[in-house]
């Protein structure tokens, strides 16, 4: 049997890997040689076992979690595939991300922020049907997303009409446990199992439109309230997000968002 097999040493010079990182790799179970000598303890690979072992030093590389790399391995070709496309799919996602500070520290570097045109207007009364989620703060994203997924498929199964773009609702200050809402602006679904209505009503507001990456949202928000503040104006609640562009329609670097806040004249 160990003619047709491989010492660890000859199977390391095999794939251009090191003898420890083997050795690592059948600790963590993600590749265990075919054979262990029950006396010598001497570790021995087939072959064909290359080809898992370059997977899992490319896939350690890319800082891939050693669970989801056994799980790919151990999965049918389909099975990996949709696995890889997953992490695939959150790596990009990472990568936009941090391409979007990277801007953001260029801007910073040449010597400030982005501008903001903020308008004060009157917003018509809106019909939205919603589904609302608690999150903390560094969860709203995640949360939001989430529902997408679940505001989606009820309209289409109710066979709701509704009119883009999508709504977010938000309390005015972001606290560590808050609501948040994603609604669509319809006249119908009344009673549709799985949607709450909210009528947001019209009136008075500042608004501002922010282009790029959600991460700098803030920035936007900073001149929205900086402008409410300066006219003696009082915020309302819910502040509101309108996704004109989002990431299905375009590159980061395309994506508009309009920024509402309901005003109403300082008393006080």
């Amino acid at each position: 049997m160990h003619e047709e097999l491989l010492t660890i040493g000859r199977f390391a010079r095999l794939c251009r890997l090191s003898i420890k990182q083997l050795r690592h790799y059948d600790e963590t179970g993600l590749l265990a040689p075919v054979h262990v000598d029950a006396h010598s303890g001497y570790r021995y690979y087939a072959p064909e076992q290359a080809r898992d072992a370059l997977t899992v030093a490319l896939l350690r590389e890319m800082d891939l979690p050693l669970a989801v790399i056994a799980q790919a391995l151990a999965a049918e070709p389909e099975s990996r595939a949709q696995i890889l496309r997953a992490e695939r799919d959150r790596l990009a996602e990472r990568i936009s991300r941090d391409q979007a500070r990277l801007e953001m520290l260029e801007r910073l570097a040449e010597g400030g922020l982005p501008g903001y045109e903020v308008t004060m207007r009157r917003e018509p009364e809106r019909r939205l049907a919603v589904v609302r989620a608690a999150c903390a703060f560094e969860e709203i994203g995640e949360t939001f997303g989430a529902c997408v997924g679940r505001l989606l498929p009820v309209l289409g199964k109710g066979g709701i009409a509704w009119e883009p773009p999508l709504w977010g609702l938000y309390p005015l200050d972001l606290d560590e446990r808050m609501e948040i809402a994603v609604g669509a602006q319809t006249s119908q679904g009344e009673g549709t199992p799985g949607l709450e209505f909210e009528t947001l009503p019209g009136g008075p507001v500042a608004e501002t439109v922010h282009l790029g990456s959600y991460a700098q949202l803030p920035l936007a928000y900073n001149a929205l309230f900086a402008a409410v503040h300066e006219r003696g104006l009082r915020p309302q609640a819910p502040v509101r997000e309108v996704y004109l562009v989002g990431p299905a329609e375009a590159p980061q670097e395309e994506w508009m968002t309009r920024l509402i806040i309901p005003v109403q004249e300082n008393t006080a």
